[in-house]
């Protein structure tokens, strides 16, 4: 999947009126950034170097979050997982609100340290003991090490915790292992968490979505979009396995209240809307928040918190109060 074509006529819409400047600005300077050139699937070595320069990227990032005085960082194993537990300062004593968190990446970016940029945001917007998993990436690692590893660390946590306590959350590739991790946990006989959160999922790894092709030219995150990242994790792997793309499963006793999140410009909108579709055909508690122009990730994503993430932060955070704070209160 590349960006625009001008030769097929392809053209980038400008950013709407209807967002707040600096959400303008951030769509703006996506557009403007170089796409970087990603290597030939097969060529294994050529993708550890591009892994490691992109990942590289985000380290001074990590220096400042493991230096900062507002957290309390603990890198820890959890049956044999690499796994960084991250809670404000001063909380580390109180672990009543449990989150599991599953960082994106196409599964194969911002493993080892770089775990604690998601996990810290977390931590910060939401409170609670935030167990970030460094699972294994592709391409040295493939389908099905990545959701090995995060079952690895739920099966621990419901062993310390009362599963009522749990959110699952995971963003893009995370948001796959999340969804995937509901279909395993039930097929294992496992309670369920007491909610889940999909930011920006990838749910279809068969590409079948409309926005694979409508968002293609305005997703400025995803310009390139995934289907080389998504094919060097499943492998040899059928792309309708649901433990792959959970959109194909059935979610009946898998999926607690589930809340997912998308943007009218994010490539996988409609893996999304899809999905949402799905778990309330089965009768399953279900919320959908679509952001007005939001790229995948959402814009701060692209180097500044705009008005809009601040709003959809807070509509999310609403309704954890509900699903899981709640829910662990009166356990």
């Amino acid at each position: 999947m590349t960006g625009p074509n001008p030769e097929r006529g392809d053209q980038r819409p400008p950013p709407p009126n209807s967002i707040s400047e600096e959400a303008r600005a951030a769509l703006r300077l996506g557009a403007a950034r170089p796409p970087r050139i990603r290597p030939a699937l097969d060529d294994i070595e050529g993708w550890r170097r591009h892994i490691e320069t992109v990942n590289a990227a985000a380290d001074q990032w990590v220096e400042a979050i493991m230096a900062s005085p507002l957290l309390h960082i603990a890198p820890q194993r959890i049956n044999g997982v690499a796994v960084y537990r991250v809670c404000r300062a001063g909380t580390q004593t109180e672990p009543r609100l449990v989150n599991l968190h599953l960082h994106g990446g196409g599964w194969a970016f911002f493993g080892g340290r770089r775990v604690v940029l998601p996990t810290a945001r977390q931590a910060i917007q939401h409170g609670g003991m935030v167990y970030g998993v460094d699972y294994r990436c592709a391409p040295d690692h493939r389908f099905p090490a990545a959701l090995d590893d995060c079952a690895a660390v739920y099966r621990s946590l419901i062993g310390q915790f009362d599963p009522s306590s749990i959110l699952v959350t995971g963003e893009s590739a995370g948001g796959n292992l999340a969804a995937a991790l509901m279909l395993r946990i039930r097929d294992e006989g496992l309670p369920r968490p007491a909610a889940l959160f999909l930011n920006t999922p990838a749910l279809d790894l068969t590409h079948s979505g409309d926005s694979i092709e409508t968002n293609r030219s305005v997703d400025v995150v995803l310009a390139q979009g995934i289907g080389r990242e998504a094919d060097l994790y499943r492998g040899d792997a059928d792309p309708r396995n649901p433990l792959v793309s959970p959109l194909f499963g059935d979610p009946s006793g898998a999926f607690p209240p589930t809340y997912l999140r998308t943007g009218t410009r994010d490539l996988l909108l409609s893996d999304a809307v899809r999905m949402h579709a799905l778990l309330r055909r089965h009768g399953l508690e279900a919320d959908l928040y679509v952001g007005e122009a939001m790229p995948h990730g959402g814009f701060a994503i692209l180097g500044t918190e705009t008005p809009e993430d601040i709003v959809a932060r807070d509509d999310l955070d609403r309704w954890l109060t509900r699903t899981w704070r709640q829910s662990s209160a009166a356990a």
